[in-house]
């Protein structure tokens, strides 16, 4: 065993100044991405999707960087990562939708300026609603009509509809009646 040590003392430094630095980077995000959910009043399951995202992420730069401290050289990585690509991109074209979805959820959860309890009306000539929002999820927002039906839109034409906030004292005023 120490003789592993000895053959690959280098690597295993390099190895653990990585990891500790990309947690420290990963740690630094989710607070700040906790902190802004808090400013902008979002639920904390929308503030621990987006940290997964991160983590996934900074995992797969980790992988990036482990492969070229272990000593593959750059011509094979992009051999490699040619064919993954080529892979998830043709994946990636069959299930457009479900990534544009999971994108514009992330998108919505920096600059979506509604909230889980407003009510909104959505402006689609096809299907229009209005209804108050139950919960933000990272493929779809869940709707409550005033009629009690649910509905569910999905997170990428919510971002290319006009949305209309519903006045809070329009919503006082109808509660009287």
């Amino acid at each position: 065993m120490s003789e592993f040590y000895y053959l690959y003392k280098e690597e295993i430094i390099y190895s653990a100044v990585l990891l500790f630095v990309l947690g420290i980077i990963r740690a630094i995000i989710v607070v700040s991405v906790k902190k802004i959910g808090k400013k902008s009043g979002t639920t904390e399951a929308r503030a621990s999707l987006i940290g997964r995202y991160v983590t996934v992420t900074l995992v797969l730069i980790a992988l990036l960087i482990e492969a070229f401290i272990l000593g593959a050289q750059p011509s094979d990585i992009t051999v490699v990562f040619s064919s993954v690509f080529a892979v998830i991109g043709i994946a990636l074209f069959a299930i457009w939708s479900i990534l544009s979805n999971v994108t514009s959820g992330v998108i919505m959860f920096f600059s979506f300026p509604y909230k889980v309890g407003d009510k909104i009306k959505i402006h689609d000539k096809d299907y229009p609603v209005e209804a108050i929002i139950e919960d933000i999820r990272a493929f779809q927002l869940i709707l409550r009509e005033d009629s009690g039906d649910l509905v569910t839109y999905p997170n990428n034409l919510i971002l290319q509809k006009a949305v209309t906030l519903m006045e809070k004292d329009a919503l006082d005023d109808s509660s009287i009646l």
